[in-house]
Formats: C-alpha cells, sequence, structure tokens
C-alpha cells in the first residue's frame, strides 16, 4: 500500500471546508482593505530565494526542494514574498498599478523535519503592499493581520512588535550581537554557533531552550536605531494606538530572513506549544531593488494555514447555510427528483440527495450528519397530490409545499 510523503497531509473533506471558509474569509477581507489577488508560479529560479532570503538564511541551506533540470535549478517555493517581489518587477507593476496591495494564498514546500504545525507542504495566505514607506502602512498592515484572525474567530493571540532600522541600523545591531554573544558561543546551540560568524541576528529568532536562556540575558532596547527610524517606529506605534490594536513591544523579535529592515511583527498563539507563531511579516524596503526593480518600499505578511486550523477553536465541518437534503421514496419518485434537484440547483439553492438506497430513517440520519438545514421527502402520496413534504431540521415541523412553489419558498429560505 502506498502511503503519502513524510511531511505532506492530505487534507479530508471537514478540515477542507474549513480550509474553504478561511480563504472565502480571507478574500473577503483582503476586498475590505483594497488588495488584489496574484497567483505566482510554485516553481521558481532556486538563485531568486539566494538574492531574497540571503546565501546563510536556514530555508536557503537546509530547507528548500530544488529540481535540476541540465544545467537550470529551479526551487519549490519556500515562501510567497520573493515570486511576488519577481513579479511585480518582471511585469512592470509599477508603472500598470504604482503603488500595489497584493494578496495571495497557496501551497509552499521546505525541506525541515516534521512537526507540528510544521509540514513540508504547507500552505500560505499573505498580503505584500509596495510603493511607499508610510508608518501608516505599517500600521494598515497589522491590523488587516488583525481583522483576518477575528474573521477566522482565532482569539486569545498576541501581536509582538519591533523595528529593525535601516539597512545601517541592522548591520550596527548584527556586529554588537557578535561582539556581545562571542563569549557564551559555548552556550549556543551548533546552528547558532555558526549563525555567530554569519549573521548573529538569526540567534535571536532560535527556539532551541539554551540559545533563548542566553539572548533573554542581552539587554536589548532599540538604541540602534538611528533618528529616522526611531520616529518612524514611533509613528507606527502611534497609528496603532489610534486603531485601537493591541500589541506589545518585543525589542528581540528580528524575524529570520534578510530582507526585513524597520518594522517586524509576529502574532502568537499559546495553543501551538513552543512553535508558536501563526504569522509574522515586516517591512522590506530594499528588496525590489536588490532584485533588479525600481526603488520601491514594501511591507507584507503571511499567515502558516496548517497553524491557523491547529488554533481555530471551532473546526466543525463546514457546509452550505442552507444545504437542502431531498429523499425520495419509490422509482417514480426518484425520477421526479432528478428534475428536482436540476431545478434548485439552477436557481442556486445548494442540495443533495440519497444514492445509497437508504431508508427513509437512514436517510434522515445522513440529512443531519451533512448539516442539512431543510428535507424534501417525495413518496406515492406527495405525487398524487402534487405536493412535496418539507421539513424544517431546526425545529422537527414539517408541512406540504405545492410542487411549483418550492423553488420560490426554499430560495426565500435561503
Amino acid at each position: 500500500m502506498f502511503r503519502k510523503i513524510s511531511g505532506t497531509k492530505d487534507i479530508l473533506p471537514q478540515e477542507a471546508d474549513v480550509l474553504q471558509q478561511i480563504e472565502v474569509t480571507s478574500r473577503n477581507i483582503f476586498s475590505l482593505y483594497g488588495y488584489r489577488q496574484i497567483r505566482t508560479p510554485i516553481l521558481e529560479d532556486a538563485a531568486l530565494f539566494d538574492r531574497s532570503l540571503g546565501k546563510s538564511a536556514e530555508i536557503v541551506q537546509k530547507q528548500m526542494f530544488l529540481i535540476k533540470n541540465k544545467e537550470e535549478v529551479y526551487a519549490l517555493r519556500p515562501e510567497g514574498t520573493a515570486g511576488i517581489v519577481r513579479a511585480y518587477i518582471e511585469n512592470n507593476l509599477d508603472k500598470s498599478l504604482g503603488f500595489a496591495k497584493l494578496y495571495y494564498l497557496g501551497p509552499m514546500f521546505r525541506f525541515e523535519r516534521p512537526q507540528k504545525g510544521r509540514l513540508r507542504q504547507f500552505h500560505h495566505i499573505g498580503a505584500e503592499a509596495i510603493g511607499s514607506t508610510a508608518a501608516e502602512l505599517d500600521a494598515e498592515v497589522i491590523s488587516l493581520a488583525n481583522s483576518l484572525l477575528q474573521g477566522f474567530g482565532i482569539s486569545g493571540y498576541k501581536i509582538k512588535i519591533n523595528s529593525l532600522g535601516c539597512a545601517k541600523d541592522r548591520k550596527g545591531l548584527s556586529d554588537s550581537l557578535q561582539r556581545w554573544l562571542k563569549g557564551k558561543a559555548g552556550d549556543l546551540c551548533p546552528d547558532c554557533q555558526q549563525r555567530l560568524e554569519k549573521n548573529a541576528l538569526r540567534v535571536l529568532d532560535c527556539k532551541n531552550e539554551s540559545c533563548r536562556a542566553v539572548v533573554d540575558k542581552l539587554d536589548i532596547t532599540g538604541g540602534h536605531l538611528c533618528p529616522e527610524c526611531a520616529a518612524h517606529f514611533l509613528r507606527v506605534k502611534e497609528c496603532l494606538d489610534i486603531s485601537g490594536i493591541s500589541y506589545e513591544v518585543s525589542p528581540r523579535l528580528v524575524r529570520g530572513l534578510d530582507y526585513y529592515t524597520r518594522t517586524v511583527f509576529e502574532i502568537t498563539h499559546p495553543d501551538l506549544g513552543a512553535q508558536d507563531a501563526i504569522g509574522a511579516g515586516g517591512r522590506y524596503d530594499d528588496l525590489v531593488k536588490e532584485l533588479g526593480g525600481p526603488v520601491a518600499p514594501a511591507i507584507g505578511f503571511a499567515f502558516g494555514v496548517e497553524r491557523l486550523l491547529l488554533a481555530t477553536s471551532d473546526q466543525r465541518p463546514a457546509t452550505s447555510d442552507h444545504l437542502v437534503y431531498l429523499i425520495t421514496l419509490g422509482q417514480e419518485a426518484k425520477k421526479e427528483g432528478l428534475k428536482i434537484l436540476q431545478e434548485l440547483r439552477g436557481s442556486g439553492v445548494a442540495c443533495d440527495t440519497d444514492y445509497e438506497e437508504k431508508s427513509l430513517k437512514g436517510a434522515m440520519r445522513r440529512a443531519n450528519d451533512l448539516g442539512a438545514t431543510s428535507v424534501l421527502i417525495i413518496g406515492d402520496d406527495e405525487l398524487k397530490k402534487n405536493v412535496i413534504t418539507l421539513k424544517d431540521m431546526a425545529n422537527s415541523q414539517q408541512r406540504e409545499i405545492s410542487r411549483q412553489d418550492i423553488v420560490k419558498e426554499l430560495r426565500s429560505s435561503c
């Protein structure tokens, strides 16, 4: 018997229904904020991620799925931002759209050790706003992330924010960390000992307990910020306060990718354990130019959908708001049932029927399992009187409806 590849997951109907609800909610909320969908290929030139994420990034060094085709090396995308920036540049969106507000949904791939909330094929819902340095935009993006979580019915999360400052500020912080941590290298995990030499900021992002113990003793207060970046971060916080968004400043928050500058943020949830982030993002003012495009400062974020599902308190199967279930009793009723199903579906009424030759009791049980709001019953008696029995599943009341009025009746209740 064949089995799924380690680190992948079959999304079965019940969970797929919840996933679809999340996607529908996402599209509605993105639209409210003026974001438009973009779809980029799953395959990208591997060098794109070397340039954008940084060659020393753990994703690039250890986690990319690579496909070698003669002299070309492709990668299954490990994240969404780099591909969207590539598309923004290649398609001259700075000229056709100017300031661009984009969102995306889709699978990502990382070759890492599978664990709770961490798969080798996973899904992201994210957004990118390209073309502005405004602190108000940073606050709007965080507000958008907050609105999405509220729309998903998730509570109990915490929004953490920080500022890395400009490229010069970031380098200054990294150099200072390298000096501070050098004497503690023996207490760091093997990965962080390497990070200390290549990019000391990544030590702050390590989840290893021994590394956390070292990092927690560091005195990081944001003093590395230049006046302009300090003023920008102050304005971000003011805008969040005005918008009523709850947050906490976390000076040790850096995020693990090289392209981040200025504002970074992370959203955590206590139900996820040690790997508690359900989403994260930040500003990347230099990336578009570094990848060969125009000067176009930007900010974005992404949610891990599998982690959203773990944090969703109610994962009951999502059904249509008004599902009608048709039960036919006898061959003549079955023929009439085919016509009714066609009429209802053609009129936009969601409906289903029994294909397993169940008894009336069994068919009613199936309707209940599917979450049907109404049941139609047709037998010989109904055919003779040219009526259909309509049962309301919420209150168990039933009544007869004229056959010709059934579409009108059900549409009015949907």
